[in-house]
């Protein structure tokens, strides 16, 4: 079912106002998207109501992690004793990545909270993995600022990175016990600097965004190292679904020395299995038009062969203009040919 997997004659055209978000729901910044058996958009977020879930069409379908959304914000000390502001009466400290399995539960990543947790589509409680209290930074042990997860259907293992305050893959089986972890500080094969996102790759590997060393890694199941290959501060990664057997990985942009030169990031890769660049999407320079990206954090796509993609805007542009404000961070890109 869906379509085969992209070309170099594929083209991509981007949705201008795709979701539509009603008046009293905020995102603040969507940093993160998944896509459900039904082609149903997941939304993990930072504004006032966590969860947003879109049909292909961009209407809004169900919400959910805020009982009463309309309090404003606060401030309160995260586990790291920083003063952080969040939405009154939200479930997450702050909102991460998102992953719908199989079986369409959702997988819940809170990398400030360091847990992560596994709920139903309507947002019931199924598993936590974690115990909210930060690792030793760099000390290898779950977890210190998680980034991601994602789970074999076979299996139903969970390979998580832990990326942010820790250079590993953690893997559990499902229902939560540990069974391994690789990697650690490095640029040689098999070590990370901030591993972002994690996807499966086939049936038997995984495939990881290694952010800061500008580059993916492949790794067997076990965490043997595979394979490797360059891309732009690579943050995420997905497959494509059925007989899609692309990979693709969100490019967030250059390090501010190089704000303003153009074509260095904020595009989505499109790769085949080898690793050999298809197409690509995304205006030379970032911004809010239909065609361009802020600052990418998370990439999804349908059974259409329709991408989606999640940014920190506030984080990375928004909080820096004066006065801040919230800026673009959920786009919607058709696959209109090829």
């Amino acid at each position: 079912m869906g379509v085969g997997p992209a070309t170099k004659d594929t083209v991509y055209e981007p949705v201008p106002l795709w979701a539509k978000i009603p008046h009293g729901i905020w995102l603040k910044e969507a940093t993160s998207v998944a896509v459900d058996s039904e082609d149903h958009v997941y939304v993990f977020n930072r504004g006032n109501m966590p969860i947003l879930v879109f049909d292909p069409d961009g209407n809004l379908v169900d919400m959910w992690g805020n009982e009463d959304p309309y309090r404003g914000t606060e401030l309160f000390e995260d586990p790291y004793g920083r003063m952080m502001p969040r939405f009154i009466g939200s479930r997450f400290m702050r909102a991460h990545g998102i992953f719908v399995d199989h079986e369409d539960n959702l997988w819940l990543v809170d990398d400030t909270g360091c847990k992560i947790t596994k709920t139903d589509k309507k947002g019931t409680t199924l598993l936590e993995i974690g115990t909210g209290t930060p690792s030793p930074r760099q000390g290898g042990e779950p977890f210190n600022r998680p980034t991601d997860a994602v789970i074999d259907p076979k299996t139903g293992d969970i390979f998580i990175s832990d990326g942010y305050g820790n250079s590993r893959v953690h893997r559990y089986d499902a229902k939560g016990k540990h069974i391994q972890s690789w990697g650690e500080p490095g640029t040689d094969p098999g070590q990370f600097s901030l591993p972002h996102n994690i996807a499966m790759f086939g049936d038997d590997a995984v495939i990881v965004c290694d952010r800061e060393n500008h580059r993916v890694q492949v790794f067997t199941l076990d965490g043997e190292f595979l394979a490797t290959w360059h891309a732009h501060k690579a943050v995420a990664v997905c497959m494509g679904r059925g007989a899609d057997t692309n990979v693709y990985v969100a490019e967030q942009g250059p390090p501010p020395v190089q704000h303003g030169v153009r074509n260095l990031g904020h595009k989505i890769q499109i790769y085949d299995l080898d690793g050999i660049r298809q197409t690509s999407f995304g205006a030379p320079l970032p911004g809010e038009h239909p065609d361009q990206f802020n600052w990418l954090h998370s990439v999804a796509v349908d059974s259409r062969g329709d991408v989606y993609a999640a940014e920190v805007s506030y984080v990375e542009v928004g909080s820096k203009l004066d006065p801040p404000r919230e800026v673009v961070s959920l786009r919607k890109w058709r696959r209109a040919r090829g």
